[in-house]
């Protein structure tokens, strides 16, 4: 009775349009209060959801991707990528994904990963003759990259939700993100090949060249030292969160001469915003997450699962399908922190491996992220484009489909998941 007042009264204040933070939170608030449980649970709840180590790793990526930014790094990258194989036929959609592969060995996250790419990719295509369609829909699914491969914030928040190694998770997404790519990579070329896009018209000289490159090492480099350093073992994922942050304060500072204080200050200004949004989630949903533990319903929902079927393909096919509905109209970290702790136990009892799990579940909710009504991707694209939203729903669809054979890959082949993280680290 106790979860069923939290999750009725977290729809209806949903649907009066309360932030999702707000709604987790008020629900289980007052839910607490109309059974007689001390209030001062809320505020212990919050606070033991909160002290995590693994969760200081969430700000400290975030800056350094800001600080990226405020050294104009994207740019060099962009510009670098599109002389190595922007000549091809549609050649700056493979740009596009590329760029967003490895600025994701930055960011972690898909918002951050359009918010610095996007405005730059859109802008080339239009100038060069691209459909708006087509680069708006690349740039959305291109960022998808940007929250499976390392370093990933809903992969470091999946794995505090479900209590397993969080350097095994992000290892876990190498190999999925390049499958991701090569699906992205086919699309690009199936849709060049059918609507004649242009070849990309920039001039390539050696010094050219090489002048290019060397502003763009500082990039290329980044994702070698934290995932190499991740490897090897040399730091768990808070410390390479640490690093990255180094290594982005002395690229700044030393190599490119183009870190400000003015842009130090706004990095740290967008750090703090972005990371107190998420944090007020993390703190909501587990109160939330919590309040459904203590009425049962993560047992329930896996003896309800486990009497449907004990074939572990039979169950990752029904928890994708709730994914991706909850997906259309919950907030990522939210519904990570909601759902995982109820559908881990049944999955991990039929013999899914949590860690495979784990990618399942981010890809699931990094496509929401381009599906209506809450799709933030969505809106954030027609933010840098200037696109109407309804068009750039539209542009999403072919892309949407090209994701979905990517997860059908990633959920049905579980050694691309497991196969390096067991290598590495047995």
């Amino acid at each position: 009775m106790l979860s069923l007042i939290a999750i009725t009264l977290f729809i209806v204040l949903l649907l009066t349009g309360a932030p999702v933070a707000i709604a987790l939170g008020m629900g289980s608030a007052a839910a607490l209060w109309f059974f007689d449980m001390p209030i001062a649970v809320v505020a212990q709840r919050i606070v033991n959801a909160l002290d995590s180590t693994t969760l200081l790793a969430v700000p400290m990526f975030i800056f350094a991707a800001a600080l990226f930014n405020a050294t104009g790094l994207t740019a060099q990258l962009f510009d670098f990528i599109r002389m190595v194989i922007g000549r091809i036929r549609g050649g700056l959609g493979y740009v596009t994904v590329l760029t967003h592969l490895v600025f994701s060995g930055v960011s972690g996250a898909a918002l951050a990963d359009i918010g610095a790419l996007g405005k730059i990719q859109i802008g080339m295509m239009r100038e060069q003759g691209y459909p708006d369609r087509f680069s708006a829909g690349i740039c959305m699914a291109a960022a998808t990259l940007g929250p499976i491969f390392p370093p990933s914030i809903p992969l470091v928040i999946f794995a505090m939700a479900a209590e397993v190694s969080p350097v095994k998770v992000l290892i876990a997404g190498i190999i999925p993100a390049l499958i991701i790519m090569g699906f992205l990579m086919v699309m690009v070329w199936w849709v060049a090949r059918r609507a004649a896009l242009p070849r990309d018209t920039i001039e390539v000289s050696r010094s050219v060249f090489l002048r290019r490159l060397w502003f763009a090492t500082p990039a290329l480099l980044a994702p070698v030292v934290l995932i190499g350093g991740i490897l090897l073992g040399i730091f768990g994922e808070t410390e390479a969160a640490a690093v990255t942050v180094v290594y982005a304060l002395a690229a700044g500072i030393f190599f490119y001469r183009a870190l400000s204080w003015r842009g130090f200050v706004d990095a740290l200004r967008e750090t703090v915003r972005s990371t107190a949004s998420i944090m007020f989630i993390v703190g909501a949903a587990a109160l939330f997450a919590w309040v459904l533990t203590i009425d049962q319903v993560p047992s329930r929902v896996a003896g309800l699962l486990l009497g449907l079927s004990d074939n572990p393909w039979v169950l990752l096919i029904i928890v994708n399908v709730l994914l991706l509905l909850v997906g259309m109209v919950l907030e990522t970290i939210a519904a990570i922190l909601i759902l995982v702790p109820i559908l881990v136990p049944a999955l991990v009892a039929a013999g899914v491996d949590p860690v495979h799990l784990g990618v399942v579940v981010v890809l699931n909710l990094m496509i929401g992220l381009l599906t209506p009504p809450v799709g933030m991707s969505l809106y954030m694209v027609s933010t840098v484009s200037g696109m109407p939203v309804a068009g750039v729903m539209r542009a999403a669809i072919p892309w949407i489909v090209c994701l979905l054979l990517s997860l059908a890959a990633v959920t049905f082949l579980p050694a691309a998941s497991t196969w390096l993280p067991n290598l590495m680290l047995g």
